[in-house]
Parts: C-alpha cells; sequence; structure tokens
C-alpha cells in the first residue's frame, strides 16, 4: 500500500470526499489562478476530525490547505498539486452566545452575515462588514485579519476577537477560547494565527467580541474635484462626528464600471473626479439625524465637497453602497486583472497615486486603472484592468517598488497567500522575514500546512 492511500485509509472518517466530481467547487479561490489536482478533499464537522486529518498529514508526510469560504484575493487557498484541501464550511455551529457579557463563540465555517444577523436579533453587533458578506466566513476573516468598511471605528478583525481554538498541523489543539478584555498571563498566543493564514494552525473556534447594536445608520455620498478635499473632508468628519463609522472614497474611473455593472445611473452624472461615502451609527434620536444633516450643510459650506447626496430612505442608501460593494464585479467585467491591496500614510497618498498611475500610463498605456478604497484607514484599492497577462509580473514590480519608497504595505487586509509572497520584500525586512520563517519552522516544522503561502 502506497503512502498516500495508508493517509486516505487513515483519515477516512474525518469528513473525506469520495466522489471527486465534486472536487471543482473546491479548487481555486476568488482570484481564479490555475489550481493543482488535490490528493483528497476533506469536509470535517468538528474540530476533532481536523486533528485527525493534521495527525495523519503529519505521521505519512502529506501537505494539507485550509480553505474557508473561498472568497481570498491572494491565492492562499487554492489548491497545490497532491495536497489535501481541508474546507471548514461543515463546521458552522454557535457554540455559545454570552448576551450579559456580550461575545459569541461560533465556529470557523459559519458565514460572516449570519454571524451578523444572528447578534443583531439578539441586540447586538458585529461591526467587521465587506462586500463579500454573504459567502466569507469567519475563520477566514480572522485568519487573515480581514479589514473592510468600519475600520475606521472599530479596528480590524483582531481588534474584534477575544479567543480562537486552533489546530495546530501536527494535530495539537490550543483552546484559547477565553472571554476576557483584560488577560496579562503571558503571551497572548492567539496573534500568532490572527493575520497569518493558516500557516502556524487552523482556527477552528472564534469568541467574538459584540457591541450594542446601532439604533440608526446613516449614510451620505459626496462629491468634489480635488484629492486636497478628501483629506480636509476627512480630518473634519473625525471632529464633527464620534458615530463616524465609513469613510470609503470611490473614483470617477471604479464608479462608472460599478455603476455599469450594477445597472446604476452614475451620481451625479459623473461630474466629478472622487465620491466618499460617509456613514455614521449611533442611538436613535432626532438629534443623530439632525447633527448629520448639519454636518453636510458645513461640509459644502466650506468647499470640503462640491455636492452631495442624502439618502430618503434605506433603498436609497442601500443603492449608494451597492456601487461601493461592487468591486469584484467591475474586476472581472475588465478581465485579465490585478487587484492591489495597499496601504499608504494618508499624507503621502496623493502623492503615491499620481507616480503610479503616471508609470502605468507611461509603460502600460493599454492598462485601465480602478480605484476606490477605505481611506480612512490609509488603505487604497487599485485594479490594473484590460491587461496581458505577460505584463501581471512586472506592472506588480512596479507597484510595489514605488510601494516600498512611500513606507507602504503591498497588502493592507487581503492578505499574501501565493500570489505575493514574492513581493513580501518590499514591506518587511530581511531580520522581520528571517524572525517569522523561525516562527513557521518552530509551529510547522514540516510545511505540513499551507506550504507556499506567505512565508518559506
Amino acid at each position: 500500500m502506497t503512502q498516500h492511500a495508508q493517509f486516505l485509509q487513515a483519515a477516512t472518517e474525518f469528513g473525506l470526499i469520495t466522489d471527486e466530481s465534486l472536487y471543482t467547487q473546491f479548487l481555486t479561490d476568488f482570484t481564479d489562478i490555475k489550481a493543482g489536482k488535490p490528493l483528497a478533499v476533506f469536509r470535517p464537522k468538528t474540530t476533532e476530525q481536523v486533528a485527525g486529518i493534521m495527525s495523519a498529514c503529519t505521521e505519512y508526510g502529506i501537505k494539507a490547505v485550509v480553505q474557508g469560504g473561498l472568497t481570498g484575493l491572494a491565492a492562499g487557498a487554492t489548491v497545490q498539486d497532491g495536497e489535501v484541501i481541508i474546507n471548514l464550511g461543515q463546521m458552522k455551529q454557535v457554540v455559545e452566545f454570552d448576551e450579559i457579557g456580550g461575545t459569541l463563540c461560533v465556529e470557523s465555517g459559519m458565514v460572516l452575515e449570519e454571524v451578523c444577523q444572528l447578534v443583531e436579533s439578539k441586540g447586538w453587533y458585529f461591526p467587521l462588514d465587506l462586500g463579500a458578506r454573504g459567502s466569507c466566513q469567519i475563520g477566514g476573516n480572522v485568519s487573515t485579519n480581514a479589514g473592510g468598511n468600519r475600520v475606521l471605528r472599530y479596528g480590524t478583525t483582531r481588534d474584534l476577537v477575544m479567543g480562537i481554538e486552533v489546530v495546530l498541523p501536527d494535530g495539537t489543539v490550543l483552546d484559547m477560547l477565553r472571554r476576557l478584555i483584560k488577560n496579562n498571563t503571558g503571551l497572548d498566543l492567539k496573534h500568532l494565527f490572527i493575520g497569518t493564514e493558516g500557516r502556524f494552525g487552523i482556527i477552528t473556534k472564534v469568541m467574538l467580541r459584540l457591541f450594542p447594536k446601532p439604533e440608526r445608520r446613516y449614510s451620505a455620498l459626496l462629491a468634489m474635484n480635488r484629492f486636497e478635499q478628501i483629506t480636509d473632508l476627512l480630518k473634519f468628519s473625525r471632529a464633527s462626528m464620534a458615530q463616524l463609522s465609513s469613510f470609503e472614497v470611490m473614483w470617477k474611473n471604479y464608479i462608472t464600471v460599478a455603476s455599469e455593472v450594477t445597472g446604476s445611473a452614475i451620481p451625479f452624472d459623473g461630474a466629478y473626479q472622487y465620491y466618499v461615502l460617509v456613514e455614521i451609527e449611533g442611538a436613535d434620536s432626532p438629534r443623530l439625524e439632525a447633527d448629520f444633516q448639519h454636518f453636510l450643510e458645513r461640509a459644502l459650506e466650506q468647499e470640503l465637497a462640491d455636492d452631495a447626496i442624502l439618502p430618503q430612505n434605506i433603498s436609497q442608501s442601500q443603492a449608494l453602497w451597492t456601487l461601493r460593494d461592487a468591486s469584484a464585479e467591475a474586476m472581472r467585467a475588465r478581465a485579465p486583472y490585478l487587484a492591489f491591496d495597499i496601504g499608504i500614510p494618508l499624507k503621502d497618498m496623493s502623492r503615491f497615486i499620481d507616480e503610479v498611475e503616471a508609470a502605468i500610463a507611461r509603460d502600460y498605456p493599454d492598462i485601465e486603472c480602478q480605484l476606490f478604497g477605505h481611506l480612512g484607514d490609509g488603505n487604497l484599492h487599485l485594479t490594473t484592468a484590460k491587461m496581458r497577462e505577460e505584463d501581471f509580473m512586472p506592472v506588480e514590480e512596479l507597484v510595489y517598488q514605488i510601494t516600498e519608497r512611500y513606507n507602504g504595505s503591498i497588502t493592507a487586509e487581503h492578505g499574501i497567500g501565493m500570489i505575493k509572497k514574492p513581493f513580501l520584500h518590499y514591506s518587511r525586512s530581511e531580520e522581520e522575514l528571517k524572525v517569522m520563517a523561525q516562527i513557521r519552522n518552530l509551529l510547522n516544522p514540516n510545511n505540513a500546512l499551507n506550504n507556499g503561502r506567505v512565508i518559506d
């Protein structure tokens, strides 16, 4: 019996899918890069089954890749030849809901939108929000330290996690499901696994921190022609509204395509270069709405914006957010494309964008750029579309070299995966990479889990 056959025999009881015709749905994430041929696909239902799979992988020298909702943009969940797939989509149970302390413990396969709907039905609020909310899973959000639309007020996913349960590459289970905000008892090991994309272990359960449910939410779309107006508006928004939760910026080149793919009219008939979607959350009081309207009036009076749309009902507000959430469709409408997820200090953002766009126009005049971002936290999304695939690598090098000059990050929230791994040195020093590799060698010495992703 071959080693592979011995492994499959040992791991059969841990959620093995025997029908290979079902494998295709698990091969790749949203990037659609070429996938390898998996040795097997597992859909475990318990932590014990995940531990059993990894224990067998270690014993028989098999490599595994862990998957969530397959919404990633870095190919971290795309299978390579000979790997076994561990898809956590069946692990979606609620473990515990503490309605007094405001915590929720769920298994990693629970979809983000379902988490949010559950807690809101009980008067609580989980603020993580991103376009893939209906498909992405909470374990994937934690493993990539997802950002999204409300980082400005609530922080990244790391700030929303109180504890986790993790299966190490050798099958050892670490139970760190504590619901304590304050806990200084030695090293807080959960942070080794948050944002490290499954390289050090598989997150199987998550203890989430909840917040009181906002009673009201108001949005508005402001338009302007100068980038300086955006930064001045952000400063004014922060000073004027403690309830500010989102500050999303869309360039004309993005909102034009987003309107096209959603079948929506272009706001203001596309008369402006920049569009800022501002959101506040708070208690249900006449003052909240009045203060928001007053904020908009003052912003226009001070010429921080040239025009504004204040939705009169929920459907009008949702229509504005539909444009913001259409980024995936907008990218694919102009394929082939590259999706950049850059972190840049806001004071340098305008110069960075000018330099990148000028370099692309000079060297690759046929490429179309789309720009949007969570500028309140310095996160810019750049899509270079209508590309030739042979230009992918040189365009990435060009953008990341400029990013390095501005002391930026090559990924603010999407993660490294396989796609950005060759460029990690543009954001991390040689010494940092060495320490990362040492930690990987300690926790995952045989590269049994997520090999070829993030770091060697």
